[in-house]
């Protein structure tokens, strides 16, 4: 049970801020687990946060305290906040409504400096493993917050039948770009095609994890497969 600010019962609050009056705050999506953002807090921003349920941070260049989103729309909404091992970082999990980054990137950490290749600024992260997982979040996010003009809110406001139809067109699209041998086209529409998928799961209220689980028992099965036999027509 929380107390009406926000904190565990218990908790105190000016514990975070024994060794100056900023800490700073790592911003996670609570679905992907991606780092969105680093902010500051001092101790009203925090409390803001806990109280309002939006991220709260204080602005070192403004010097002034700033609802992340206020503007743009973008707002997080704070699942949990976490409070590092020495009491003097914060950890907010966060369901963003939309990009976190003013470029318009997913996340501001997009800058290569090692390792996986990065992207240009505003651009959207390079393909990766979890690029159907972050989709997946951003289309769940939508119906639990509607957000005007989104064209994903309107399929989840018009229904099932709205989204089987999109689905069953977007199908129609790959066979025809395929059928005429434009690879360029035919990724697109399939690209539409499986948005519109994620779309219907989430609809359903099936989870991404019921077909990532299928294919991963299917893939275990691939070379220990019995030999073909003539009746085997369905193999």
């Amino acid at each position: 049970m929380k107390t009406k600010d926000g904190l565990q019962p218990g908790y105190d609050l000016d514990r975070l801020f024994q060794k100056g009056p900023l800490i700073p705050v790592v911003v996670q999506d609570a679905t992907t687990r991606a780092v969105l953002m680093l902010g500051y807090a001092n101790r009203e921003a925090a409390a803001l946060t806990l109280s309002t349920g939006t991220a709260w941070f204080w602005s070192r260049s403004r010097q002034t305290l700033w609802n992340k989103g206020e503007t743009s729309g973008h707002v997080l909404h704070v699942r949990a906040v976490r409070a590092d091992c020495d009491e003097d970082a914060l950890l907010y999990l966060c369901d963003p409504a939309g990009p976190t980054c003013h470029t318009g990137a997913v996340s501001c950490f997009f800058r290569r400096v090692s390792g996986a290749d990065g992207g240009a600024p505003g651009a959207p992260p390079a393909p990766s493993e979890d690029v159907w997982q972050a989709l997946d979040a951003v289309i769940r996010r939508r119906r639990t917050h509607p957000q005007e003009g989104s064209y994903t809110c309107y399929l989840f406001e018009k229904g099932l039948d709205k989204i089987l139809k999109k689905v069953s067109e977007e199908a129609g699209e790959v066979l025809i770009a395929a059928k005429n041998g434009d690879n360029a086209q035919t990724a697109q529409e399939i690209c539409d095609l499986i948005y519109h998928l994620l779309v219907l799961m989430a609809a359903q209220d099936l989870p991404l994890t019921a077909v990532t689980d299928e294919l991963a028992a299917r893939r275990a099965k691939i070379g220990n497969l019995k030999p073909r036999r003539a009746t085997d027509k369905n193999t």
